[in-house]
């Protein structure tokens, strides 16, 4: 093999050890974000079982926005928008679901969500708010969330 094969043989292979890495390294920073994200909904629910605030049975709206569904879950929206909530155990969820008949008639069944560390990172409007701070509003507004 010619010395100029060889260079390029070794370049791609640092080249796809570099990538490899590179994505690792990702894994692990969004590993530990979404582990300290968790810690802080687990935190925010226990605190606001602590302190007795009122609980909401939780709604889901459809993607399109046009209707908005009853869920079997109870805990706390954590947004204006009611978009966001943490439920009594401490999970944190997405509040949108497909438009369906199913959910019109028996609910809708939204799964928890890992949650973000900043909530609206990356979002159309700009607006983006660390979680622990949205947690703590939340907290400090207590029933009178609204």
């Amino acid at each position: 093999m010619s010395g100029m094969a060889e260079d390029g043989l070794e370049w791609r292979e640092r080249q796809r050890h570099a990538v490899r890495a590179h994505a690792e390294a990702d894994a692990r920073q969004r590993a530990a974000e979404q582990a300290e994200a968790t810690e802080l909904v687990s935190r925010f629910a226990a605190e606001a079982t602590r302190r007795g605030l009122r609980t909401d049975r939780l709604t889901a709206a459809s993607y399109n926005g046009r209707s908005r569904y009853r869920t079997r879950l109870a805990g706390w929206y954590i947004d204006q928008a009611r978009a966001r909530a943490v439920d009594t155990d401490g999970r944190f969820y997405l509040l949108t679901v497909p438009a369906s008949l199913r959910s019109r008639l028996l609910g809708a069944r939204p799964t928890p969500s890992a949650p973000p560390l900043v909530v609206g990172r990356g979002g159309r409007d700009g607006e983006s708010l660390p979680l622990a701070a949205l947690l703590s509003l939340r907290l400090e507004a207590g029933d009178d969330w609204r």
